[in-house]
C-alpha cells in the first residue's frame, strides 16, 4: 500500500458507494487507475467488504451493552464462538487476554430481551462468568484503523 492507495481506501471509508470517477477527481488519478487499485486492494484483502452502518435507535434497538464473558476452560471456546456467530443480537465479539475470555457488543429492543440473551449466554456450556456494562452513549466508532502515511512518509524522507 502506497499514499494513493490510503487516499482511495480513506474515500471509500468515508462512503463505500462512491463512483471511482469521484475519487479519480479528487486524487488526480485516471479513473481506470483507480479502478484497478480497488481491485487490488479487494484481491489483497484489504477490502474485506462494503456494508452499511445503521442507527441502532431507529430500527428499533435502544439498548446496547457490552458483555464480559469469562469461560471455564479453552476447551469452550470453540462452541463459544460458534453460539456467537449465530446469534443476530450479538453484533461483534472479541477474543481477550486478562480475566475474561471474550467481550461481545449486544444490540437488542429491550431490558426483557436482553435478559433472555444473557440468560442463553449464561446457559452455554463453560460459560462461568458474565458483566455486562450499559452503554449510554457512543461516542466514537470507528470500524478499522488506518495507518498514518503522511507520518510513515515523513518519518521515511528523515531517515535518508
Amino acid at each position: 500500500m502506497d499514499n494513493i492507495d490510503y487516499k482511495i481506501i480513506l474515500a471509500l471509508k468515508e462512503n463505500g458507494r462512491r463512483k471511482a470517477s469521484d475519487i479519480s477527481h479528487e486524487i488526480h488519478l485516471s479513473v481506470s487507475s483507480v479502478i484497478e487499485r480497488i481491485r487490488k486492494l479487494e484481491s489483497a484483502g484489504v477490502i474485506q467488504a462494503y456494508t452499511i452502518i445503521m442507527d441502532d435507535a431507529k430500527i428499533g434497538n435502544d439498548l446496547t451493552v457490552l458483555m464480559e464473558v469469562s469461560l471455564e476452560h479453552p476447551r469452550f471456546t470453540d462452541p463459544f464462538v460458534q453460539y456467537v456467530r449465530g446469534n443476530p443480537h450479538i453484533v461483534s465479539c472479541y477474543y481477550l487476554t486478562g480475566e475474561f475470555d471474550f467481550m461481545l457488543k449486544i444490540c437488542c429492543h429491550s431490558s426483557r430481551d436482553l435478559e433472555e440473551i444473557h440468560r442463553e449466554i449464561k446457559q452455554q456450556e463453560g460459560v462461568r462468568l458474565t458483566k455486562t456494562h450499559y452503554v449510554l452513549s457512543t461516542e466514537k466508532n470507528n470500524f478499522s484503523s488506518m495507518p498514518d502515511f503522511q507520518a510513515e512518509s515523513t518519518e521515511a524522507r528523515h531517515a535518508t
